[in-house]
């Protein structure tokens, strides 16, 4: 049984730094692909950053140039650095894990990062 652990997450001021880490556990196989979405208060969730082996990341346009993902498939751990956070950074990140040969997709059960104003 996949498991998808987050950490990282807090309150922080605008502008300030926040790094969020993912640890999958519970699997020796590895993942086509690892990232993270955010659900905004009154939102619909969102892809922030996503890394698919083999390929190039891709981040929501709102975090290009602030974020950085990064994975070490060795370990089946994905990161975000968040950089130059906003008040609307406020969410909660979600870590996204999956194997695409098996049209299997896990979550993680979500970290909140609030950043005041």
């Amino acid at each position: 049984q996949v498991q998808l652990v987050e950490s990282g997450g807090g309150l922080v001021p605008a502008g300030g730094s926040l790094r969020l880490s993912c640890v999958a556990s519970g699997s020796t196989l590895g993942f086509s692909a690892m990232g993270w979405y955010r659900r905004a208060p009154g939102k619909s969730r969102e892809l922030v950053a996503m890394s698919v082996s083999g390929s190039s990341t891709s981040y929501a346009d709102s975090v290009k140039g602030r974020f950085t993902i990064s994975r070490d498939n060795a370990k089946n751990t994905v990161v975000l650095q968040m950089n130059s956070l906003k008040p609307e950074d406020t969410a909660v990140y979600y870590c996204n894990a999956q194997r695409f040969w098996m049209k299997s997709e896990y979550w993680g059960q979500g970290t909140q990062v609030t950043v005041s104003s």
